[in-house]
């Protein structure tokens, strides 16, 4: 893929923002936990970021080499790189349904990947910061091959845990970071065969030696940065510990080659390698690529994730760049960190059928915007929260239709109705004893403030609630003071409210634009406008009188409760045991129907045995129940010559 022509690059002098979320792993299809805890709040982010002016880039893509995609293929029977291609696929048009933003959605296998990759490698080798170490590796004996630490699979040995699917490089459970032959009865995923160790030599990156300087980063850039509490306290417990080396090659074939000669046979490991897919995506979309990752007195990074790819990001990867003793990188200035997001109080699983994953939302034929705004008001920002249908049905049918759907509808519909789409003269400083229009347009204006404070703060679950508060007051507004009696009677203070209103629904699409950008288009549709950059203060003027309306459309509909039982068996662990029971009611009907096809053939049989005596044969069923027929001693008039 050519570079972009026109990039988006940062502007000297200005505040300019760069913004990852998490690679996605290539070989599963993600779930509602996955996109809000990075992708989903990432474009958040950076849309918010773009509405208020500032040169962003957003950059993802898919995580791509490594023992699982190897693995993975070859369960499949394809190559490693048609199953990268098939999920790549996957993956980009879920985040494009879910209307997800990025300015380059990207993936790591790459030749930019390979160069910036190995170009670290050897960079820190020559600073002392790669060790060559002989270790004992699981290896298993009956499909011979060095076994990834993913791939093998135990009990976790850590005190009050004991979870029995345990990862020999990490535990889901109590999230410890684990060495495979830690696991009690460990197994090769593949085969189940149980792991031997053996010897081989491998590159440790020495992080123990690099502690200090990640450690006076960290300080730093925490507080400048305001980081997430979670990403906080998982990066200073990993420091408090002490740093160990950790191996940063491996025995398998699909990888970064390790640019050394007697390392052959070997790759760059995957979690040293996958973090560099940030600036080699984003070389593959601009060839001045280092404009935003080797610039960090004029560009900040902003990067969201989940909990589990905090080590990574705030450890790991740092100590690398560190390393390499390259100062010109841009280092990660906000780190945004999410909790898990559960279904219906219990874990996704794909294999079980439970949840709702990024290809099975769109069957439910409610459109991206009800989705976006239920994982965003139930972000799990400081604790896990749930995805529950009993609150998503409530949140499109209680808050987005009775809230912000009913105001913009009913005054472009009141507007075009009574005065030809036109907005009537009006003032913004008009006052009534009726009503405090003054003080009204004051708590758009403290709203306002609250929502800019908590979205730089990246608290987007407050910033989706002070949205809503706010066109909250817009219907507070619209109360009791538009209909024809009101504008029949006081003409003046109806065509105030209108005025008021329709700038208020201007503001309401560019501060919703972050959160549901198919809502906010629909907005500047019905007003015939264009979308507005956030401001600082509400402007009640920006829409001028005379100004011409375009047509009224539904923002959102209701949803029937009866969908709640519907879509909960659906999706509550149904999915996988609904397959196995169609294909079981199928199995049976073709038994039903075989049997049924036999007795047939074995009545016509004997019909044909019968007639045999003095007449022609009867003609036979045609099935597959026919083959039964060709036992029976059937008897035939012999023909005279």
């Amino acid at each position: 893929m050519a570079p972009n022509p026109n990039p988006i690059l940062p502007i000297p002098g200005r505040k300019n923002i760069l913004i990852t979320s998490a690679l996605p792993y290539v070989n599963n299809v993600p779930h509602l936990g996955n996109i809000i805890g990075s992708t989903l709040s990432a474009d958040v982010y950076a849309r918010y970021s773009k509405q208020r002016d500032r040169p962003t880039l957003y950059i993802c893509g898919t995580d791509e080499y490594g023992t699982a995609t190897e693995t993975r293929a070859l369960e499949a029977g394809v190559t490693p790189q048609e199953l990268c291609d098939e999920f790549y696929a996957k993956h980009k048009a879920i985040y494009e349904w879910f209307d997800i933003g990025f300015d380059h959605f990207g993936r790591t296998t790459t030749k930019h990947q390979t160069d910036i990759v190995q170009d670290a490698f050897l960079k820190l080798r020559e600073n002392g910061f790669l060790e060559e170490r002989t270790t004992t590796q699981p290896y298993c004996e009956k499909h011979e091959a060095f076994l990834a630490d993913r791939f093998v699979e135990g009990t976790c040995p850590k005190p009050g845990c004991g979870y029995e699917d345990a990862r020999g490089d990490q535990c889901d459970k109590c999230g410890n970071l684990l060495d495979p032959f830690e696991l009690i009865n460990p197994k090769c995923k593949l085969d189940g065969a149980t792991p031997v160790p053996r010897e081989t030599a491998h590159f440790f990156l020495a992080l123990d030696k690099l502690q200090g300087r990640v450690q006076e980063w960290f300080d730093k850039a925490s507080k400048e940065g305001n980081w997430s509490a979670n990403g906080i306290a998982i990066t200073k417990a990993w420091l408090d510990r002490g740093l160990e080396g950790r191996s940063i090659t491996r025995d398998v074939k699909w990888g970064v080659p390790v640019p050394l000669e007697g390392y052959e046979n070997k790759v760059i490991y995957v979690w040293f390698d996958a973090p560099y897919g940030y600036p080699s995506i984003t070389a593959n979309y601009t060839d001045q690529w280092e404009k935003w990752w080797k610039n960090p007195g004029e560009v900040d990074l902003y990067q969201f994730m989940g909990k589990d790819n905090v080590p990574f990001h705030g450890v790991i990867w740092p100590a690398s760049l560190l390393g390499a003793e390259d100062k010109k990188w841009t280092m990660l200035h906000t780190l945004s960190t999410s909790e898990y997001l559960n279904y219906e109080n219990t874990k996704f699983s794909k294999s079980r059928g439970v949840g709702v994953f990024g290809d099975g939302a769109k069957d439910t034929g409610i459109g991206p915007s009800v989705w976006r705004y239920y994982l965003l008001a139930n972000r799990p920002e400081t604790g896990d929260t749930q995805f529950e249908w009993s609150g998503f049905v409530a949140a499109n049918n209680n808050e987005l239709l009775a809230n912000l759907g009913n105001f913009v509808n009913r005054v472009v519909k009141f507007v075009n109705a009574k005065l030809d789409g036109t907005i009537p003269e009006f003032s913004a400083s008009y006052t009534d004893e009726s009503f405090d229009f003054p003080g009204w347009i004051a708590s758009i204006n403290t709203l306002l403030a609250e929502y800019n404070a908590e979205m730089e703060a990246v608290h987007l679950r407050a910033g989706v609630k002070k949205l809503m508060e706010i066109s909250s007051q817009g219907n507070l507004l619209l109360q009791y003071r538009l209909d024809n009696a009101n504008l029949a009677a006081s003409p003046e203070r109806t065509k105030t409210v209108i005025g008021l209103a329709l700038n208020l629904s201007s503001l309401l699409a560019s501060i919703a634009a972050p959160y549901m950008p198919a809502t906010s288009a629909s907005i500047v549709r019905q007003l015939n406008s264009d979308l507005k950059f956030i401001p600082d203060t509400f402007d009640s003027e920006v829409l001028k009188p005379g100004h011409k309306l375009g047509k009224a459309e539904y923002l959102f509909t209701r949803i029937d409760e009866k969908k709640i039982t519907e879509w909960k068996e659906a999706y509550g662990g149904t999915q996988a045991s609904r397959k196995a029971e169609e294909e079981a009611k199928e199995a049976l009907k073709k038994k039903k129907q075989e049997e049924k096809d036999r007795k047939n053939a074995k009545k016509a049989a004997k019909k044909v045995a019968e007639e045999g005596k003095g007449s022609a044969p009867a003609q036979v069923p045609t099935t597959a129940a026919t083959e039964d027929v060709k036992t029976l001693p059937i008897r035939v008039k012999p023909v005279e010559k």
